[in-house]
C-alpha cells in the first residue's frame, strides 16, 4: 500500500525539498503541501493521510495547534503526525507529543532516516530511538518546576508487569529488547502494550512514554 503523505511548513524550499523526496520513494506520495496550520488541517480532513510531516513554527496556527485540533476530532484522529523542527531540544516538541503526535525528526534528518521514519510511523511505531526525544521528554520533566497535572493514579488499572513494560517502552527499548530483558516472549511483549493502549487510552508509544514521565512511573523505577 501507499503511504499517503501531508507536508506542512512554512519554507517554500523545506516544503519542496521533502516532497521530491518523499514522491521518490518507493510506496510513498504526497497528496498535498500546506504552509499554515489552518491548511495543514482543512488538508488532513481532505485527504486524510497516513502521515502528516508537520512543521511546529507556522503562521496562524503552529504545529502544535494543527496536531491537537486533528488528533481530538474523530474523523482525523488515525492520521499519524510528525513533528518536524530545527532545534534537537524545540521546547515545543514535548507539547506537540501530549498532544498526540507520534514523534519527531530533524530537519536536517539525512534523507534515508527520514524515509525510514515515515515508515516507523506509518507502521504504527513511535519515533523515540535513538532517542533525541526521549532526553527531551526526561529534560522537561526533571525540571524543579514541572508539574504534569497527571495524577499517578491514572496507573491504577495496570498490573505489575504492565508497569515493567511501560518503564521499559519509556526507555526508548523495543519489543525484542523487552522480551530479552523480562524473559518473556516478543508475542507476550505485544500483549501487554496492547493492554497499555487499550487501560490508558492512547494510540502508540509516544503518548505512553509521555504518561511514564508524567505520572511519575520512570523516577519511581530509578529509585529502586
Amino acid at each position: 500500500m501507499t503511504i499517503r503523505v501531508v507536508v506542512a511548513d512554512d519554507h517554500i524550499l523545506v516544503r519542496a525539498g521533502f516532497s521530491v523526496l518523499v514522491n521518490a520513494a518507493a510506496g510513498m506520495e504526497v497528496v498535498a503541501e500546506t504552509s499554515t496550520g489552518r491548511e495543514t488541517v482543512a488538508a488532513g480532513h481532505r485527504h486524510l493521510p497516513d502521515i502528516i510531516l508537520m512543521d511546529v513554527r507556522m503562521p496562524d496556527m503552529d504545529g502544535i495547534e494543527a496536531t491537537r485540533q486533528l488528533l481530538g476530532d474523530p474523523a482525523t484522529e488515525a492520521i499519524r503526525i510528525v513533528i518536524l523542527t530545527t532545534f534537537d531540544l524545540d521546547e515545543y516538541v514535548f507539547a506537540a507529543l501530549k498532544a498526540g503526535a507520534s514523534g519527531f525528526l530533524l530537519k536536517d534528518t539525512p534523507p534515508e532516516q527520514l524515509l525510514a521514519g515515515i515508515r516507523t510511523v506509518a507502521a504504527g511505531d513511535a519515533l523515540l530511538a535513538p532517542s533525541v526525544t526521549r532526553r527531551l521528554i526526561r529534560d522537561f520533566v526533571s525540571r524543579p518546576a514541572f508539574d504534569s497535572g497527571v495524577s499517578p493514579t491514572l496507573l491504577d488499572p495496570l498490573t505489575e508487569r504492565e508497569r515493567e513494560v511501560l518503564v521499559h517502552v519509556a526507555a526508548g527499548h523495543s519489543n525484542a529488547d523487552i522480551s530479552a530483558q523480562l524473559h518473556i516472549s516478543v508475542a507476550t511483549v505485544k500483549t501487554h502494550v496492547s493492554r497499555l493502549f487499550s487501560k490508558l487510552h492512547v494510540h502508540d508509544r509516544a503518548q505512553l512514554v509521555v504518561i511514564a514521565y508524567e505520572t511519575g512511573l520512570v523516577e519511581q523505577a530509578r529509585r529502586r
